[in-house]
């Protein structure tokens, strides 16, 4: 038999205080490794999206300097005017 308990974000932090200091970092050490594998996957991600955006416009992001990286996304975030081609 299986059943689900709904804490609060309080209760869970309230818990995780009352817990040994060990315990404590094992928590805290398997939040931050799963936050970090979650950002690099959002960052891979990005990467893929702008790579494609960039070739829909005939760019190439890899060959492209830092500042050229930076006016194109500047582009992109700016929808009064067109993206350099």
């Amino acid at each position: 038999m299986e059943f689900t308990v709904n804490l609060t974000t309080e209760q869970i932090i309230d818990f995780i205080q009352q817990i040994p200091p060990e315990e404590k970092i094992a928590v805290l050490t398997t939040l931050a490794e799963q936050a970090h594998a979650e950002h690099a996957d959002q960052i891979k991600y990005g990467e893929a999206k702008v790579r494609k955006v960039c070739a829909a416009r005939g760019l190439n992001w890899d060959a492209m300097t830092e500042e050229e990286r930076i006016d194109f996304i500047d582009d992109l975030v700016h929808e009064d005017r067109e993206c350099s081609r």
